[in-house]
């Protein structure tokens, strides 16, 4: 077996960011045109909302000074942003400089794609080891979630886990405190892929491949595998890639069992674009901007 088979899946094309809003965080709702109360985030079940009283304006701040927050660009250059039109407020493009908003309620884009400054909000990649569940607490006392969150969460950051994986699948595992955004990566509808690389017993063949693409019969429907490859086989075992977006339990394992070979050791890879890579089990990292970019866009926030 190649010892250095590759578990990030295909690499990311390098993009050259954009020079006005390289650092910009995108916000979790792209197409909001009326001004809203602010609401309390929530679950993955929804979000509650609270309504809040109207900002003063001496309790407001200045655009350019939020457009830096938001790591749109420099208070200079955001300026120079509004002197060419190239900022809207609440659907108005503003071209005038001392404008004072509410970036918690204010409808604010650039060139078009909104933007807020919003340090509370976050979204981490986890390399779930093998072993742990996917809970961020178990009545029964076993390794969880919050073994390896635990910090953040005592810190007050309430993270969700944007769907699971069984205790004995290790790899990428999102966690948010965005509840609108974990509803929506799990929702069917948005058809969010993940990459999973299994090793089955048995020597796999195209066979396998076509059955598994073409669709296969399980207890509870069709399942059907959107790619697969076969990576590597050797004595008398096999490592192959297997992207779906169903989001049935065990669909991977059980697809891999009806088809005669059994999984002996599974891991998630990728969720969408943001990939694992060489990420080391246990560990968490900040998703980047064009990660959460791809992510807010396949959902439509």
């Amino acid at each position: 077996m190649n010892n250095t088979a590759r578990r990030d899946g295909t690499p990311d094309k390098k993009t050259v960011a954009d020079i006005y809003v390289s650092n910009a965080r995108p916000a979790r709702h792209q197409h909001v045109t009326d001004r809203k109360p602010p609401k309390k985030q929530g679950g993955p079940a929804g979000a509650a909302a609270g309504q809040g009283r109207p900002k003063k304006d001496t309790e407001k701040t200045r655009l350019q000074k939020v457009l830096a927050a938001a790591g749109v660009a420099s208070r200079r250059m955001s300026e120079k942003l509004i002197e060419e039109g190239r900022v809207e407020v609440n659907g108005r493009i503003v071209t005038t400089q001392g404008l004072r908003v509410d970036p918690e309620n204010d409808v604010i884009r650039v060139d078009g794609t909104r933007v807020i400054a919003d340090e509370e909000t976050v979204t981490f990649a986890l390399n779930k080891p093998r072993g742990v569940h996917s809970t961020m607490h178990d009545d029964m006392g076993r390794p969880c979630l919050s073994d390896l969150v635990g910090d953040r969460v005592a810190a007050g950051q309430r993270l969700f886990h944007v769907g699971r994986l069984d205790a004995q699948t290790e790899g990428l595992l999102l966690l948010t405190n965005d509840g609108e955004l974990a509803n929506r990566l799990m929702h069917p509808r948005y058809g969010i892929t993940k990459t999973y690389l299994a090793t089955v017993l048995g020597e796999a063949d195209r066979a396998l491949v076509r059955q598994l693409t073409e669709g296969i019969e399980l207890d509870d429907g069709i399942a059907k595998a959107d790619d697969m490859q076969i990576i590597d086989v050797w004595q008398g075992k096999s490592l192959v890639k297997i992207v779906l977006h169903e989001g049935r339990k065990h669909i991977v394992r059980r697809m891999l069992k009806e088809a005669g070979y059994p999984v002996q050791a599974l891991v998630r890879t990728k969720v969408h674009t943001v990939q694992l890579g060489d990420q080391k089990p246990g560990t968490l990292r900040a998703l980047n901007r064009a990660e959460l970019t791809s992510l807010y866009n396949a959902v439509e926030m």
